[in-house]
């Protein structure tokens, strides 16, 4: 972790301890900014200047707690952490004197993640908005910020890496204050890296974030925002206490499930887990129950006492659709029941998550999952194999489409193999609403690359001489795919991507199978727009042909639309005896060569009598070819 340019403010030993903390010295906030814009390491700072960590233990990205996170660069869950502060005289003219005790929740910058910040920020009254002071206002920035806005957090505007020999604090401070509608001024400059700054922006936090408010008499009511299942524990609960007191060892009920467990720990995370006697208004802190059922403990539910406890919930949080649905089987058939109790733990863990059971000719007992977009899907496979110990083959993603038939009935189709049969109608794909925010220089390209992904440009706006705003309406099947991509590469990396989704249209959709020995393979059928089918098939059966290996016989690939083939390639037909070589001596020899080819094989699943491989399955994922992809 680089060195800070100022010492840590000491914290007195009578700092508000958990559990008998006022609510006018509480201040829960949340760091909220695009990807890569530094929220991670000015959370590291925050623990090292407020002494919850100390030198030795101090690593960076220190709440970035997963492999998978540190591996990539990337946060994937908030992290909530409690630090005190104390502001000391000479800073009264923004805070008043005094040890305050500060809740922050680190957030991730990903599209895919925004109901992780959604549920974020409903445990906090303030929102740190933090922007790049070299690259400005992206349109995660703008995402986010709404978000915030429409949570009713008070918004504290901060610049980052003011010390990059790039950065243009005053450029986009006014560009910053602009969208806020606040004064430049008002926008604290940082450097998340040095240390500079962040003593004042802590003290401004103290300053603007107002405090919790509550009814510390009223029957207790706390909002579940998070959980995790720990193996020895069980069920860890992160709740926000809004009214009431929750104390160790009372009898709590849950109430959409109507459950009751005794509490055997409470605390809060600092940044380890602290025990505390009881969390009080506005705390943020964990439960543990000793619960081994995940589903007893759902993010949004509201817990309260067995005995005198609340008869309202809480308001809870608006269940997100599901964007890209992809199925998920587990190599070994024997697996199913351990990738069952996988997706329920995960899915304690990451509330974004919906499956259901499905059934593949091909790929036997899997998961029909639902995830808010592809890097969603791609970390929870990965999380899935880490930390299950499972090996997983995932199908070519799909969004859900509505196909109506000419005899008047409706199809909800969300794989490909439910695709109906018979006179169609018409068939409705959903549609988002893109915002693309890049320098002016690079309009032609982006404009290019959405014409070709079907998009419509819906409006246009320079957000300064050099930054401009570009509004599209396009399929949702076309960003899942590989728009992001594209869109980084034809730009230098330099644009930013958000969507939301408005609605569906009508599209000329068709559904491409793809057929190996005449059998149709359903794990690799597609639905894609009909100009774009013959390349596809064309793709795909290219891949597949350096994908399977050579056979005992002759292997013919087809991509099919109905009974028409459009596309087909050969795979020629190879003979070969293993122990040819291998004559005289002990038979453990010929056994050994046998069993290595054995487990070769295992990796395999039979489709028919064509032997395919996990990586043919995963190709399905990606269709276009290198040259196009480093454009």
């Amino acid at each position: 972790m680089a060195s800070q340019t100022t010492a840590p403010r000491p914290s007195p030993d009578g700092a508000p301890q958990p559990g008998s903390t006022d609510p006018a010295v509480l201040r829960n906030f949340c760091i909220i900014a695009h990807i890569d814009h530094g929220k991670s390491t000015l959370a590291d700072r925050m623990l090292q200047l407020t002494g919850v960590v100390d030198e030795r233990s101090a690593r960076a990205q220190y709440l970035d707690r997963m492999d998978i996170e540190r591996e990539r660069g990337i946060t994937i869950k908030s992290q909530a952490v409690r630090m005190p502060w104390t502001v000391g005289e000479e800073h009264a003219g923004t805070a008043r004197p005094g040890t305050y005790v500060l809740n922050m929740i680190d957030t991730p910058g990903h599209v895919d993640f925004t109901y992780e910040v959604s549920r974020s920020l409903e445990a906090c009254e303030a929102a740190v908005l933090l922007v790049d002071a070299a690259q400005g206002i992206e349109a995660q920035t703008l995402a986010n910020l709404y978000l915030a806005l429409g949570a009713d957090l008070h918004v504290i505007p901060v610049l980052n890496k003011i010390d990059l020999p790039s950065a243009q604090p005053g450029k986009y401070a006014a560009e910053l204050a602009g969208i806020i509608g606040c004064d430049e001024s008002d926008v604290l400059q940082v450097s998340a890296k040095t240390g500079v700054g962040v003593e004042r922006l802590l003290d401004e936090i103290v300053a603007q974030t107002p405090p919790p408010v509550g009814d510390a008499d009223a029957p207790p009511r706390a909002l579940i925002f998070d959980s995790v299942y720990d193996t020895y524990r069980g069920v860890v609960t992160y709740v926000r206490v809004v009214d009431g007191k929750l104390t160790h060892r009372d009898r709590i009920r849950m109430m959409s499930t109507g459950a009751v467990h005794e509490m055997l720990e409470v605390g809060v995370i600092s940044p380890e887990p602290v025990k505390a006697t009881d969390l009080g208004v506005g705390e943020v802190g964990y439960l543990i129950t000793g619960v081994k059922d995940v589903r007893q403990s759902r993010v949004g539910d509201t817990v309260t006492s067995q005995h005198g406890g609340a008869d309202e919930a809480l308001g809870g949080y608006k269940h997100p659709n599901p964007m890209v649905f992809a199925g998920l089987y587990p190599i070994d058939g024997d697996d199913y029941p351990t990738l069952r109790d996988a997706l329920d733990k995960l899915q304690l863990n990451d509330a974004a998550l919906a499956y259901e059971p499905e059934t593949s000719g091909a790929l036997g007992f899997g998961f029909r999952c639902g995830f808010l977009g592809l890097l969603h899907m791609e970390i929870t496979r990965d999380r899935l194999e880490r930390e299950f110990n499972l090996d997983l083959i995932s199908t070519a993603p799909n969004v859900v489409y509505h196909v109506l038939m000419e005899d008047g009935s409706e199809h909800e189709v969300t794989n490909p193999s439910e695709y109906p049969t018979g006179k169609i109608a018409e068939v409705r794909e959903p549609v988002v609403r893109a915002t693309i925010l890049s320098p002016s220089d690079h309009i032609g390209a982006i404009m290019e690359l959405c014409q070709s992904k079907r998009g419509s440009l819906q409006g246009m706006d320079y957000l300064s001489a050099d930054r401009v705003e570009m509004r599209y309406t396009m399929p949702l099947a076309e960003i899942v795919f590989d728009f992001f991509d594209q869109l980084k590469s034809r730009t230098k990396g330099y644009a930013s991507l958000d969507y939301e989704p408005v609605g569906e249209q009508a599209a000329d959709l068709v559904k491409v199978d793809i057929l190996l020995h005449g059998d149709p393979v359903d794990a690799f059928s597609a639905i894609v727009h009909r100009d774009a089918a013959y390349s596809y098939g064309v793709a795909l059966a290219a891949k597949l042909k350096e994908l399977i290996p050579r056979q005992q016989f002759e292997v013919p690939i087809q991509a099919a639309i109905g009974a028409r083939v459009i596309a087909r390639e050969s795979i020629r037909a190879i003979r070969k005896d293993v122990l040819a070589k291998c004559y005289g001596g002990d038979i453990t020899r010929k056994r050994k060569l046998l069993e290595k080819q054995k487990e070769g094989k295992k990796r395999m699943k039979m489709v028919g009598r064509v032997e395919v491989p996990q990586e043919a399955f995963i190709a399905a994922l990606n269709t276009s070819g290198p040259s196009e992809r480093k454009k």
